[in-house]
C-alpha cells in the first residue's frame, strides 16, 4: 500500500474498439496518456488494463471519471436487454405510434421496430385523468400476474408507465411494488422516477430505454466496481453522463438512459475547453471512434443542451443531454453494397472484437480502417492499442476486393478510396445538420476532431463543408478521457406545471424550485466529492397557447436556499426575450403557456492548465521526419513525409501532403492544406493559399 496521498485523477472513455485513459498526475503537473483495446466481453477489465499502463499501484489514484459509449452502442446497435412494459389499458403501442413520423418521408411504408417488442408490452386496467384524479386504481392481482407473465417471456428488465402519471404517480406507485415482490432483480421502475413529464410517447419512450441498457449498465458498473475493489482502488468513481455532468455508480445504476451519450458528451467538455483556451469560440466537435461519429455545435464558447435527443429513429431520449448528432460511421463501421447496388458504410461495426479484417481476429467484411490501411494513410506496422503487432494489409485488400471491388466493378484502391468518400459524406451530412440546416454559416466555425479516427479524415470535411479550419488538440484520441477530468457534477430535475401565465401560482412554482435545487444540492453533498463551487441553472419550457412545440426559456434568479425572487413579469420578460432570439418578435394577444420547470445542481470541478500538454521547445519539423512512405489520394500514390507528432514544437509550421503519427491517433494533412503547431501544442489546420 501507498502511505503517499493519491495524485492522480484519471479519465476513462470505453468505446466500442479502443478505451481510452488520461492521467493528471497532481503532484508533479504533468499529464500522460494511454489507450488499450476494449475488453467487450467485460469492459471493466479493459478499464483496469488502461489504468495500469501507467498507475501499477491503484491506491495512488485519487478519483476515476469515467464515461463511456457502452449505452450508445447498444441503443446503435439494438443490444440492450430483453424488456417488458406493463402500461394502461389502449396504450400499448404507444412506442409504435410515436409522433405519427416515419424512418423515410417517401413510399408507402414506415416499417420500424421498437426496442420492445409487441408481445413484451402488456396492458392493465388504471386510470388516472390530467388532472390528477384516479378514475379508476390499479388491481394488484392483474399487475402481478402481468409481471409473471414478462418473466415467462423472457423480461429481463421491465418499466411501468401508465397515462398520465406525471400528475400524479400513486397508481405507479403501487403497481412498481407489486412488480418488484416478484421481480427477481433490481431491473424495475416506473415512468414517474425516471421522467415525471408530461407527453406520453416521449416519456415512454426514455423509461423504455432506461429499462433496456439497465441490465447492461449495471452489471458492468458492478464488475467496476469490484475490479477496482480486489486492485486495492480507494478512492471515488464517478460517471459521466449525456449532459456532461458527472454522477455517482449508484445513480448511473438507476438511471442508465443518462449515459446514452457519455463517452462523446466528455469529449464536446474536453473540445469546448481546449478550444475556449486556444481562441476558438466557435466549433463543431467530430468525434469518430470505432462505431459512431458524433458531432455537436459549440456557439461564442457554449455548447447546446437539448431537453430532448433521438439517438435513432424512434429511440427518443427526454433527459437533458449535449445536443449532438450520432451516426454509425466509425473507424469499424463496416462497408457493403446494397441491393440496389449503392454502397454503404454502417451503421454495423466490427467493434475491438473481432475488428477490423486487418485485425486478424476473424471478420471478413471491410471497414472504414481497413480501406485507411490500404490507402497508407495508417502505418500498418504500428497500430494503436496494445494488443496488436502489426495489421494485415493484405487481408484487408482481399475483403475490400471480394465485397467491394468485384461488386462495383472497381480495383482494390478505388474501392478502398470509395469507402472513405461515402464516411466522409456521411460525415459532411452530420455537421451540415448542426450548422447549415440551424442558420449557422460552416466558413465561422472549425472543426474540431477527436476519437481515434476523426484526425484522419479532418482535412477532407473542412473542404467538404467548407469549415474554416480544423483544431485538431494534443490527444484526439484521448480527447473524452481528459473531458471527463474536467467535467462538473450534475443533476437535473423536471416537474410538469402545465398552467397559462395568468393562471400560475407563484408561491408553489417558487416552493417547487427551491424543492427541486436542494434535492440537487443533497445528492452534490452526499457524493462526497471536492468542489470549488456550487450552482444552479433554472428554466422554464413555454409556448404561446396553442403551439405543439415549446421554447427553453432560462431564469436568471438567485437562490438563497430557502427562495427565489421568481415573478410572473420576470417569466414574461425572459419568454419574450427568448421568443424574439429564436423566431425573430413575440407575438402579441396569445396567452403564454409554462409547461415544464427545470432545475439543475452543479458542482464546479477544478479545471487543469492545459500548458502541461505543450511541447518542449527546440524540436524542428526535420528532427520530427520519421519516416516516408507511399499514400494513395487522389487517385495515385505519392511519397509522403511521415512525421512523429508529439515533439513538433509550438510554432513549427506543417506543409501537405503529410502523415503525422502518435499512439493515439493519426493525422492526415492533404496535399492543398498546412498545419500549425499552436502554443499549447494543438494543430491548426488551413488551407495552403489563407493568409
Amino acid at each position: 500500500m501507498n502511505d503517499q496521498s493519491p495524485r492522480y485523477v484519471v479519465g476513462v472513455d470505453i468505446g466500442g474498439t479502443f478505451t481510452d485513459v488520461f492521467f493528471l498526475d497532481q503532484a508533479a503537473g504533468r499529464a500522460e496518456v494511454a489507450k488499450v483495446a476494449s475488453t467487450m466481453e467485460d469492459q471493466s477489465k479493459g478499464c483496469i488494463e488502461g489504468i495500469r499502463e501507467i498507475v501499477t499501484d491503484l491506491a495512488e489514484v485519487a478519483t476515476v471519471v469515467h464515461g463511456t459509449t457502452v449505452g450508445t452502442n447498444a441503443l446503435l446497435e439494438r443490444k440492450g436487454a430483453h424488456t417488458g412494459i406493463i402500461t394502461t389499458r389502449g396504450f400499448r403501442d404507444v412506442l409504435e405510434m410515436r409522433r405519427r413520423d416515419r424512418p423515410q418521408t417517401w413510399g408507402l411504408w414506415g416499417q420500424f421496430d421498437p426496442v420492445v417488442p409487441r408481445d413484451m408490452r402488456i396492458e392493465v386496467n388504471e386510470r388516472t385523468l390530467a388532472n390528477g384524479t384516479i378514475h379508476h386504481a390499479i388491481d394488484p392481482k392483474e399487475v402481478k400476474q402481468a409481471a409473471k407473465d414478462l418473466l415467462d417471456r423472457g423480461a429481463e428488465s421491465v418499466c411501468i408507465v401508465f397515462i398520465n402519471a406525471y400528475a400524479n404517480a400513486e397508481n405507479e406507485r403501487q403497481a412498481l411494488e407489486v412488480v418488484r415482490s416478484v421481480w427477481p432483480n433490481n431491473y424495475a421502475e416506473a415512468s414517474s422516477n425516471i421522467l415525471p413529464e408530461i407527453r406520453e410517447f416521449e416519456r415512454t419512450s426514455t423509461t423504455a430505454l432506461n429499462a433496456y441498457l439497465q441490465p447492461l449498465i449495471s452489471s458492468y458498473l458492478a464488475k467496476l466496481e469490484n475490479s477496482f475493489k480486489v486492485n486495492a482502488f480507494e478512492g471515488q468513481v464517478l460517471i459521466v453522463q449525456s449532459n456532461g455532468g458527472v454522477m455517482t455508480i449508484d445513480s448511473a445504476q438507476r438511471f442508465p438512459v443518462r449515459t446514452a451519450l457519455s463517452g462523446p458528451a466528455a469529449g464536446v467538455i474536453a473540445s469546448t475547453y481546449i478550444a475556449g483556451e486556444a481562441g476558438f469560440h466557435n466549433i463543431v466537435t467530430c468525434d469518430m471512434g470505432g462505431t459512431s461519429f458524433d458531432v455537436s455545435l459549440v456557439v461564442e464558447g457554449e455548447s447546446t443542451l437539448a431537453a430532448q435527443t433521438n439517438i435513432d429513429f424512434g429511440m427518443t431520449v427526454r433527459t437533458p443531454m449535449i445536443e449532438m448528432t450520432t451516426i454509425g460511421a466509425g473507424g469499424g463501421s463496416i462497408a457493403w453494397v446494397d441491393r440496389g447496388g449503392l454502397l454503404q458504410v454502417g451503421p454495423q461495426s466490427a467493434g475491438s472484437n473481432p475488428g477490423p479484417v486487418c485485425y486478424r481476429q476473424g471478420n471478413d467484411r471491410p471497414t472504414v480502417t481497413d480501406a485507411n490501411v490500404v490507402l497508407g494513410r495508417i502505418n500498418a506496422s504500428k497500430p494503436m492499442g496494445d494488443k496488436l503487432d502489426c495489421l494485415d494489409v493484405n487481408a484487408a485488400k482481399a475483403a475490400i476486393e471480394l465485397q467491394i471491388g468485384s461488386v462495383l466493378g472497381l480495383d482494390v484502391m478505388a474501392a478502398a478510396e470509395a469507402i472513405v468518400r461515402v464516411a466522409n459524406t456521411r460525415m459532411a451530412g452530420a455537421i451540415r445538420l448542426v450548422s447549415i440546416e440551424r442558420g449557422f454559416d460552416p466558413k465561422n466555425f472549425a472543426a474540431m476532431p477527436s476519437g481515434g479516427c476523426g484526425s484522419l479524415h479532418a482535412g477532407a470535411l473542412i473542404k467538404e463543408v467548407g469549415l474554416k479550419s480544423a483544431l485538431i488538440p494534443r490527444f484526439p484520441g484521448i480527447n473524452s478521457a481528459l473531458g471527463c477530468t474536467i467535467a462538473d457534477m450534475r443533476h437535473d430535475f423536471v416537474q410538469t406545471v402545465n398552467s397559462l401565465l395568468d393562471d400560475l401560482d407563484i408561491s408553489e412554482l417558487d416552493w417547487c424550485i427551491s424543492d427541486l435545487a436542494n434535492k440537487g444540492l443533497d445528492l452534490l453533498d452526499g457524493a462526497g466529492a471536492s468542489f470549488k463551487g456550487i450552482g444552479y441553472q433554472f428554466a422554464l419550457d413555454m409556448s404561446y397557447l396553442g403551439q405543439t412545440h415549446t421554447l427553453g426559456v432560462p431564469l436568471l434568479l438567485e437562490f438563497d436556499g430557502k427562495s427565489t425572487e421568481i415573478s410572473v413579469v420576470g417569466i414574461r420578460d425572459a419568454f419574450e426575450e427568448r421568443y424574439r432570439q429564436v423566431y425573430g418578435s413575440p407575438l402579441e394577444g396569445i396567452p403564454i403557456r409554462v409547461l415544464n420547470l427545470r432545475v439543475s445542481a452543479l458542482g464546479h470541478r477544478p479545471k487543469f492548465d492545459l500548458a502541461l500538454l505543450a511541447p518542449a521547445d527546440g524540436v524542428l519539423l526535420e528532427q520530427a521526419h520519421v519516416d516516408t512512405r507511399p499514400v494513395w489520394f487522389n487517385d495515385a500514390w505519392h511519397e509522403t513525409p511521415i512525421y512523429d507528432r508529439l515533439p513538433i514544437s509550438v510554432g513549427v509550421t506543417v506543409w501537405g501532403p503529410a502523415i503525422l503519427e502518435q499512439p493515439d491517433t493519426t493525422i492526415f494533412i492533404e496535399a492543398d492544406l498546412k498545419g500549425d503547431v499552436d502554443r499549447f501544442g494543438n494543430l491548426i489546420i488551413t488551407r495552403k493559399n489563407e493568409d
